[in-house]
């Protein structure tokens, strides 16, 4: 148990925080729940709706100091990759497919230099 007034208010502060704080991370927790239900369900309709309200929560959050910013930005570029997947709007990997189709021919070069 703490020793100091100090320390004693300290905790109270942190209890108090931290009930304040428990609704609004399950708040997220659910969304981003909801957004993978729909992700996997390929329902991009119902995706885009979920990833509106889930980078809606994740920036109010992000303004009263509950989640870090870079966490924020991590789950909002998720959930625009998601969603660019289900769209079919995702270009191919050109060097992947080029490598497994035919391989690259080199030009032929002078071995001499200077003409």
């Amino acid at each position: 148990m703490a020793n100091t007034k100090s320390a004693l208010k300290n905790a109270r502060k942190t209890r108090a925080r931290t009930i304040r704080n428990r609704p609004l991370k399950s708040k997220l927790k659910t969304l981003e729940k909801k957004f993978r239900a729909s992700v996997e369900k390929e329902n991009a309709e119902e995706a885009t709706e979920t990833a509106k309200a889930l980078s809606s929560a994740l920036d109010k959050a992000l303004k009263k100091n509950l989640v870090h910013r870079n966490k924020v930005a991590r789950k909002k570029s998720d959930c625009a990759k998601a969603i660019s997947g289900l769209s079919g709007t995702s270009k191919p990997k050109k060097a992947a497919s080029k490598a497994k189709e035919e391989p690259e021919e080199k030009p032929e070069s002078d071995q001499g230099g200077e003409e």
